[in-house]
């Protein structure tokens, strides 16, 4: 793994559905035990584990046999309520054989709408680990039906790796990496992709037989997160000792390493680059003030480069920053609400629409 961050030890594990379950869609409690073990091993050696483990909605689907038709969002709402029950409990006591006490979070994605949220999250995260309590982190798939959803917990574990400002996030599945598309020979796993190189070509469709989330959104949550200055792994949760040969032997253990960029990006930034589902409005700017965002000092947005604004936000909301063709540029906490920044359309020497310090660029 990467050692950019020497001093961070903080690890996010994220386990896929597909890891915990067998192929008739029940737990496995053997490999569960095993990825104890391995976390166990990874705090006597001094590092921090967040868990964000699936599995809630399997493990519910294998314990009951529903009489009636039921809707989607009802079944999951009800294998989610009765399997996570049994998941946080069969996790209690595996760590407790460690002495290792665990705390259940159950999150949505509404609740990174706001920086409070955020930081309120963030803060009981620091307090369970600042006590030596191994936080495991799950969506609250009772309640979260809605649009509003995460794709899956790829995208929240790297919302939590951000947050948690984690040198590394792994993401267990039950393949061993990403694969190299070629019409030349057997396809091979990717061990390195460099940061901001595109892979979508190696990318295929498809998603997991017990979960929501396939390759493609790994890839996508992996470029973004190591954007962001965070190492991501991509590698087989199937495999013996995977955890522990990814720490030891890194060389010898396939698997494939997003590269984290060298710049650090700050907690704010972080937040800003996951409330894309958030924005309230958008902000439409010619192509001179696209050339001065994209340039090589930071830079804040001024309404003297605005174009147009749609929505209705207040001072303090997230906006996206779309250039004159509709693409989107960047989010950015706005300084002002809509109302007020309409009326200084153009205007100079005024304070800025969207301080440098509160904007992400995307790529």
């Amino acid at each position: 793994m990467a050692t950019s961050q020497k001093d961070n030890k903080t690890i996010v594990i994220k386990v896929g559905s597909n890891v915990l379950t067998r192929p008739d869609g029940k737990l496995d409690v053997t490999r569960m035990s095993s990825l104890v073990d391995q976390i166990a091993w990874m705090r006597q050696n001094g590092y921090e584990v967040i868990l964000v483990s699936s599995g809630s909605v399997a493990s519910g689907r294998s314990l009951l046999r529903v009489s009636k038709s039921l809707g989607s969002v009802e079944q999951r709402q009800l294998y989610s309520a009765v399997g996570q029950a049994k998941l946080i409990s069969l996790y209690y006591d595996l760590f407790r054989e460690h002495k290792i006490h665990v705390g259940q979070i159950l999150t949505m994605k509404e609740s990174f709408a706001t920086r409070r949220e955020y930081l309120n999250q963030r803060s009981c995260m620091e307090i369970m680990l600042q006590n030596g309590v191994l936080p495991i982190v799950n969506e609250n798939d009772t309640i979260s039906v809605t649009e509003l959803m995460f794709t899956d917990n790829d995208e929240l574990s790297g919302l939590i790796a951000s947050m948690m400002q984690a040198s590394t996030l792994i993401i267990l599945s039950n393949v061993d990496g990403i694969y190299s598309n070629t019409e030349k020979g057997p396809n091979k796993v990717i061990p390195v992709v460099a940061n901001g190189e595109d892979i979508s070509q190696h990318i295929r469709q498809g998603k997991s037989a017990f979960g929501r989330g396939g390759m493609i959104t790994k890839c996508a949550i992996a470029s973004q997160i190591a954007d962001e200055g965070i190492e991501v792994i991509i590698a087989n949760g199937k495999k013996d000792d995977i955890l522990i040969n990814l720490i030891k032997h890194p060389d010898k253990t396939i698997h494939t390493s997003f590269q984290p960029n060298p710049e650090k990006v700050s907690s704010v930034k972080k937040w800003i680059a996951h409330s894309s589902s958030f924005a309230k409005g958008a902000v439409t700017i010619n192509e001179k003030a696209v050339m001065a965002l994209r340039g090589k000092e930071a830079t804040s947005l001024l309404l003297v480069g605005v174009v147009s604004i749609e929505g209705s936000f207040e001072e303090g909301d997230i906006i996206n920053i779309i250039d004159e063709e509709g693409n989107t540029i960047a989010l950015g906490r706005s300084s002002y609400s809509a109302e007020e920044a309409r009326r200084c359309i153009g205007k100079h020497n005024v304070k800025p629409f969207v301080h440098y310090n509160y904007m992400y660029m995307e790529n």
